[in-house]
């Protein structure tokens, strides 16, 4: 709960002094790209962030972004396959790759780094020879089909609309947090992540919940794929999707969600991501080179390692101090 007020103090304060070094921020058309900008990073935040509190990683994002957002327009406009079924299809072959991310970690004892390494570089050219490197996108007649991505719902606030990824976003994070806090996966989850060893021996299945974990991040990034490609209704395979992992470990990390595992919740990781996109939007309206946005992705992860890391040793130091206080204490 600490790192959470903590977090959503930093927004705060990087909100208002963006607002007031610019007067463009706060008008309707930046808040809503803004808001639909987090929505569908938190999204696939969401995703990284069951994997990261198992103590593991996820590199594929991006690419899994890229082949899932190529698959489904071919699906539904060259190969006619309906809207709905099309989309259940494309969210089953991205589970599929997350089962075999698990199975290879679990079953073969791969590193998972090494793992989604090779997976980032497999689904990129997968999406780009099964698109011959071409240009997709899903034309006029799928308009209904783009408003999961770019429609509005009206607040009754003058022209400022709430985009409808938000509602998505909030959804799953409502579900993702149930999972996480209020299930035994969760409590598992949590677990496996401190101490594999003991949660193993406490009778765990280990093996399932990363396996669970990895699914379920790639679930999410095939949705977000869906969602991405809806947006931009333009996906380049080569491109598409690149690095999109970056942007959702990021919002994990910066979240609370630790490196070492065994520690997160959801609604930091979304709060992550409303940060990440704010201080993306805050160089944009500022007039800041957009040249430096990864510079500040990758300072940003760092210092959150960093704080992660500093809260870690200062908890370890208090709990040896406590134990040694309680063992000098005299008998009764």
């Amino acid at each position: 709960m600490k790192k959470n007020l903590g977090i959503l103090v930093l927004f705060g304060m990087v909100f208002i002094a963006t607002a007031m070094c610019s007067g463009n921020f706060l008008s309707a058309y930046n808040l809503e790209n803004l808001i639909l900008r987090a929505s569908l990073y938190g999204i696939i935040g969401i995703g990284v962030s069951f994997v990261i509190i198992s103590g593991g990683i996820d590199l594929s994002i991006g690419s899994v972004i890229g082949l899932i957002g190529c698959l489904y327009p071919m699906m539904i406009v060259e190969w006619g396959v309906p809207v709905w079924t099309g989309l259940l299809l494309v969210l089953l072959i991205a589970s599929c790759i997350g089962v075999l991310h698990g199975l290879l970690i679990t079953q073969l004892k791969l590193q998972p780094f090494v793992v989604t390494l090779c997976g980032l570089l497999v689904y990129r050219g997968i999406a780009r020879w099964m698109t011959g490197d071409t240009t997709l996108g899903f034309g006029s007649d799928y308009a209904s089909l783009r408003w999961l991505a770019i429609g509005k719902i009206p607040t009754g606030l003058g022209n400022f609309h709430l985009p409808v990824p938000l509602v998505i976003l909030i959804v799953l994070g409502v579900l993702a947090a149930i999972l996480l806090n209020r299930t035994i996966f969760g409590r598992y989850l949590l677990a496996l992540g401190n101490n594999e060893q003991a949660a193993r021996y406490s009778g765990i299945n280990t093996s399932g919940v990363i396996i669970s974990t990895y699914m379920i991040c790639s679930l999410v990034a095939g949705l977000g794929g869906v969602l991405f490609a809806l947006d931009v209704n333009s996906i380049q395979p080569a491109g598409f999707g690149s690095f999109y992992e970056l942007y959702a470990i990021a919002a994990a990390v910066l979240g609370g969600c630790s490196l070492r595992g065994g520690e997160g919740s959801i609604f930091g990781v979304i709060i992550g991501a409303a940060i990440m996109q704010l201080l993306y939007n805050s160089i944009g309206v500022l007039g800041i080179q957009t040249t430096l946005e990864y510079a500040v992705i990758g300072i940003v992860i760092l210092l959150g390692v960093m704080a992660d890391e500093i809260v870690r040793r200062i908890a370890a130091r208090r709990r040896a101090d406590q134990q040694a206080a309680t063992s000098a204490q005299p008998e009764k």
